[in-house]
């Protein structure tokens, strides 16, 4: 069977269930015995490996087959869950991780997995030897009579078992489970069918016998068997035909059977009830929670839509300037109407590309546990926020930024839980990872309880890498001081380790941020613990800027960093420290020429008013020169391309409603 067809939707899937499986074993371990958890982590495999079978992915289907006969001694409290063994489970989980990433980069998925598959079974058999007599796998028998699966015997079956058991024949209950390889399944039922009627005499099985030869079956299928053979005897027989996974041998009693029967029945009768009593209330749920139909929509089909729709904005800007200029109120009418909906259905388009930022957050509490145990430190990560929706732009692009920052926060922030007694604190560090709304944009907050910044230690470090000299020091606010650790090659670890303390990262990460228009600010206090808050745009694509004007050329400005826009008297321009700066509400703010910045040629005008812009980075303003105010618009944000890539202060570029390109001012880099 062909199934490339299916693979994107294997790929999908499978790391949707892997990514279940890590949450639910990271609740497990904080919760070992609760069994909703336990069922959960079981379906998911059962799933993945059945997926991966079907495939015919055979390592990932064996591991996970594995993983599943683990769970499957936890659910039936034939084995207890250790938090040695989490470590294991985690370690499985990271392996199939690894190999459906293989095969999604086009890789087959094989992986040498026979070590872990060992440990996992060395776990499952550890169970089977504890309950030992109880149950019976590939050999032996058991002594223990237990009730079976088979629950619709007649009373005919029941009498033949009874009088069969009375006489000193044995009664069995076989389950035999085939390979996941076997590909005549009908043909293998049969060879088994006549061992055991070699063996004894077969009473019942569960599939029928019609439905295991036209193969109705997944890979197992059960009989009553009586025999006057050892139970070792028939399992030995029954595994010399050939793609046997597994054969299990129980004493079947007609007795435990009778009180099984019995207690379903009161159960049953009291479920009838509760049924009953519940079902007015349900079909109330019903009505109030209508089922949502959703889709699939491949994340490319997305942006290949929202490029349409950046093109008609840039035609619809194109109209609005005809209209405007021919001063015809029909077309005027109409272009306005085209305006309204446009809008409405930009807000759709944005809405359907927007992602729940768990889709990055999901991954950090493993992350953060493992980091933990390698730095011997106890460390409890909160999430709150994670249905925020981000575009999917800057959710590919925020994940690597906040992994730094949480690695950050346990090896700097959190410290050692010897130290932590000594300081009053609890043993067991905690981070916070917050996100939220605020406005056109999301929030990201990464708080610890841990050490604090020390400053003096970081105002040593920027004296000593000459980021300050001693007459700076005391113009820095505390704010401005702990932003010092974003410096390129700064770093205040005594020691280097792999997790950080390299005199990296920190400053790749304020640089992403700002790639994407975002901002960072650092808040902390000593032995209270920091915070590290990004602020970033809903979206990338289409901005809000303010158009202005620089010899008769045309710039943006976004909206997000202005502050106000005035007009002053030149007169009102002073100087310090042979700068050109101006007094903003009681604030001495740096006066920035664009002409300059631009080396766009200078015109000596006379006249008495100077038109400026206030922009904003962190608690740092600017104000910025123009010639003239153009007003207010939206715009599609496009890239310079590799060759511009890294022009200063410019970045990106859009096309106006005439036709002309205008470029997009970097207000960040100006106030850096």
């Amino acid at each position: 069977m062909d199934t490339t067809q299916y693979l994107d939707i294997f790929i999908e899937e499978s790391n949707e269930h892997i990514e279940a499986l890590y949450n639910k074993l990271l609740e497990l371990e904080n919760d070992p015995n609760e069994k909703s958890i336990i069922e959960e982590i079981f379906r998911s495999a059962h799933t993945l490996k059945g997926m991966s079978a079907t495939m015919g992915y055979n390592d990932l289907a064996t591991l996970t087959h594995t993983l599943e006969n683990v769970f499957d001694a936890i659910r039936y409290n034939r084995l207890t869950v250790q938090p040695k063994m989490i470590d294991l489970l985690v370690e499985t989980v990271d392996q199939l991780n690894m190999m459906v990433t293989d095969i999604a980069n086009g890789g087959n998925g094989s992986s040498d997995i026979a070590e872990i598959v060992s440990k996992l079974e060395s776990i499952e058999q550890s169970s089977n030897n504890a309950n030992e007599g109880f149950q019976c796998n590939d050999s032996g028998e058991d002594q223990t009579e237990t009730p079976t699966m088979f629950l619709d015997f007649d009373e005919f079956e029941l009498s033949i078992l009874s009088e069969s058991h009375d006489r000193g024949f044995q009664n069995y209950e076989i389950t035999v489970t085939l390979r996941e390889d076997c590909l005549l399944k009908g043909a293998r039922v049969y060879m088994v069918f006549e061992v055991l009627e070699q063996m004894g005499e077969v009473i019942k099985s569960e599939p029928s016998v019609n439905d295991l030869e036209e193969e109705k079956f997944d890979q197992s299928f059960s009989v009553i068997l009586i025999s006057n053979q050892p139970g070792q005897a028939i399992s030995e027989k029954i595994k010399h035909v050939s793609e046997i996974e597994s054969v299990t041998i129980k004493p079947f009693s007609v007795q435990a059977y009778r009180e099984l029967k019995q207690k379903q029945s009161n159960i049953h009768s009291l479920e009838i009830v509760n049924e009953q009593e519940q079902t007015s209330s349900i079909s109330n749920q019903s009505l109030k929670s209508p089922h949502q139909k959703t889709i699939r929509v491949n994340i490319e089909k997305l942006d290949v839509l929202m490029n349409l729709f950046e093109e008609l904005i840039i035609d619809r800007g194109r109209l609005e300037q005809i209209a405007s200029d021919l001063r015809n109120s029909d077309l005027q009418e109409t272009v306005e109407r085209m305006a309204r909906v446009s809008s409405d259905l930009q807000n759709i388009i944005l809405t359907m590309r927007m992602v729940p930022i768990d889709f990055v957050f999901s991954r950090f509490p493993r992350m953060v546990r493992k980091l933990a145990r390698e730095l011997n430190k106890q460390v409890e990560i909160e999430i709150i926020g994670a249905d925020t929706e981000l575009d999917r732009t800057v959710i590919d692009e925020i994940g690597d930024p906040i992994v730094h920052l949480l690695r950050n926060a346990i090896d700097h922030g959190i410290e050692s839980p010897e130290e932590r007694i000594r300081k009053g604190k609890p043993e067991k560090g905690s981070i916070q990872l917050k996100a939220y709304h605020s406005g056109n944009h999301v929030f990201i907050e990464i708080a610890d309880d841990g050490a604090g910044i020390n400053k003096d230690k970081v105002l040593h470090k920027a004296l000593k890498n000459g980021l300050i000299n001693d007459k700076d020091i005391g113009s820095l606010s505390e704010q401005q001081i702990y932003e010092l650790i974003l410096e390129s090659g700064f770093s205040t670890a005594d020691t280097i380790s792999d997790i950080s303390g390299r005199g990296v990262g920190l400053d790749v990460v304020k640089n992403t941020i700002e790639s994407l228009g975002g901002s960072i600010t650092i808040d902390s206090k000593i032995n209270e613990g920091s915070v590290f808050s990004i602020e970033l745009p809903l979206t990338l694509t289409i901005i809000s800027v303010l158009l202005v004007e620089l010899n008769e050329e045309k710039y943006a400005i976004p909206l997000s960093s202005i502050i106000e826009t005035a007009i002053i008297p030149k007169d009102k321009i002073m100087s310090a420290h042979k700068k050109k700066v101006i007094d903003f509400r009681g604030k001495v703010v740096p006066l920035v020429n664009l002409k300059e910045i631009f080396d766009c040629p200078q015109n000596d005008n006379e006249e008495e008013y100077t038109s400026i812009v206030i922009v904003k980075k962190g608690d740092r303003m600017a104000a910025l020169v123009v010639d003239t105010f153009i007003g207010q618009q939206e715009i599609v944000l496009k890239t310079m391309g590799a060759y511009l890539d890294n022009v200063f202060a410019i970045s990106g570029a859009t096309i106006l409603g005439d036709g002309q390109v205008a470029l997009i001012i970097d207000s960040n880099a100006i106030v850096k």
